[in-house]
């Protein structure tokens, strides 16, 4: 053994016992976190892959060996301000209660473990596979409404160029043989996930030129979207000629998993008739990788300690900020009998509609008029937010996407200038089947805005921004939904109504949230 292979050996025996005791670190404090993500590995189809991730990378890693073994492993203190980054980028997103931010910052510190630990020269030479352990992180599914949007466009579009009529309302369509509707398993997502993942995988292993490789990424994100579409239209019309016999239920959903496998094996194909020889490992004999001086025991445990300890900061100081919320009192809420400009509360509400938000902390829901005029009113209050409980979640919907008598038809903006400021407010056109003695179907329309902290806006990302921000500053997460609702009418009578509403009564009900939690 030379002197220089011996140093080499001696460096990995100090830093590798050191590099497996940090990453305990991390899954220990961050455990919750990464117990999250498992527990959506296996409830999601859309993301069961990520139990593949892990033994993935350790495979790409053993490729490297060779080239590892040429390295002298030495920590660097360089990387403490992207560790701290990354813990304070968790610390946010529990804060604002954000899966998606806390499991990214968690995957994050463990790949910074590698050039803090062992440097970035070993760093550099896994930079593929460190960076394929984000494919771990159940991501993506932020996607699914527009997915929804353009699975339903080309649908609709190619079976009016098929001769078939369609009328089209949102993500429902009628054609003559029935029925017909883009729900979430019609987004295609588990499959452009899914796509990226393999295809991402197959470039790194069988293009050397980065050309050739985010060609074939981009590829791979395409040819899924694509086959997304073709595979909706395909069942509708396979169903339609069928007289609805085909294509349906369990058909469904083999016809679409099928018709993806081939669509993804003929990619595959076409993509390795271009595929590069893979360059032969270097000799492992060489020194001349990085730095071949030693690292002592001290030095490397003592940068270590530093980790270990900007690692568990964030519990810290997010421990310190829940117990000061957990001493809040729970909110009280109260819908007012009256409110300005003539509106007073009745007990005639709009329609039976009730949103789906889940385990506010408290909740109201009231209806008012104004002579002709009626809306209702939905306050969804939260405090104390976590998980099980927090404003801005997928789970919080208008509609619910088997909801047996409402169906959104369609989302969009409205801006309202208040006080000479604009203020932007979601919007919503629901469907609903009719009530009893009635002869037509309900239609309803829908304004939304956030509450934070005194804060308006009707933006997901800022509500969840506001109350991080304001929760690390000791004001608590205190945040709120506000829907105002109405019958559409004619001639635009229910956005007329809910307009004139906001005008007159927001304030009151800024005022009537700020006092719940005084």
């Amino acid at each position: 053994m030379t002197q220089a292979s011996a140093t080499t050996h001696r460096g990995w025996r100090t830093a590798l016992p050191v590099f497996a005791m940090l990453l305990a670190c991390v899954i220990g404090l961050y455990f919750d976190t990464a117990h999250a993500i498992v527990t959506i590995w296996i409830r999601s189809d859309t993301f069961t892959h990520g139990f593949l991730v892990p033994p993935i990378v350790l495979w790409l890693v053993w490729r490297k060996r060779q080239t590892l073994a040429r390295i002298v492993p030495r920590p660097s203190l360089l990387a403490c301000p992207l560790i701290a980054g990354a813990a304070f980028a968790w610390l946010l997103g529990d804060l604002a209660a954000v899966n998606a931010l806390r499991q990214l910052a968690f995957v994050s510190l463990i790949i910074l473990l590698v050039p803090a630990v062992l440097g970035w020269t070993v760093a550099r030479a896994l930079a593929f596979p460190l960076a394929f352990l984000f494919f771990a992180v159940p991501f993506g599914e932020f996607a699914m409404p527009q997915l929804m949007e353009w699975t339903a466009d080309f649908t609709v579009l190619a079976l009016r160029m098929t001769g078939i009529p369609v009328f089209r309302e949102g993500l429902q369509f009628v054609i003559p043989s029935g029925n017909w509707s883009v729900v979430e398993a019609c987004s295609g997502v588990r499959y452009l996930i899914a796509s990226l993942t393999v295809g991402t995988l197959f470039a790194y292993l069988n293009y050397q030129s980065t050309s050739r490789r985010v060609l074939f990424i981009a590829l791979s994100l395409l040819v899924p979207v694509v086959a997304n579409w073709m595979r909706a239209y395909l069942i509708v019309l396979l169903g339609h000629l069928s007289g609805n016999k085909l294509a349906t239920g369990v058909d469904h959903l083999i016809y679409g998993w099928v018709f993806f496998g081939v669509v993804i094996m003929l990619m595959f194909m076409l993509g390795a008739r271009w595929s590069e020889p893979t360059p032969e490992p270097a000799s492992p004999a060489s020194s001349s990788d990085g730095d071949s001086r030693s690292v002592s025991l001290a030095f490397t445990c003592a940068t270590a300690f530093s980790f270990a300890v900007l690692l568990a900061m964030p519990m810290i100081v997010r421990d310190a900020i829940h117990g000061s919320n957990h001493a809040l009192a729970t909110p009280q809420l109260t819908a007012p009998g009256s409110l300005g400009s003539g509106w007073s509360s009745t007990a005639l509400q709009p329609t039976n509609w009730q949103p789906a938000f889940q385990n506010p902390s408290v909740q109201v829901q009231a209806a008012y008029a104004n002579g002709e005029q009626v809306v209702g009113l939905y306050l969804g209050y939260y405090n104390r937010q976590g998980d099980d409980s927090k404003l801005v979640s997928s789970e919080n919907v208008l509609v619910k996407s088997k909801d047996p008598q409402w169906t959104q038809v369609s989302r969009g903006n409205h801006t309202l200038e208040l006080d000479g400021k604009p203020l932007l407010f979601r919007t919503a056109e629901l469907s609903g089947s009719p009530l009893a003695g009635q002869a037509k179907e309900n239609r309803l329309v829908v304004w939304q805005v956030y509450w934070v902290n005194g804060m308006l806006t009707a933006s997901d990302v800022a509500a969840k921004a506001y109350a991080a921000g304001y929760s690390l500053i000791g004001r608590g997460d205190d945040s709120a939904v506000i829907l105002v609702y109405a019958l559409k009418g004619e001639a635009g009578q229910g956005e007329s109504a809910i307009e004139d509403f906001v005008r007159t009564n927001l304030p009151e009900i800024r005022k009537l949230l700020e006092t719940a939690n005084p």
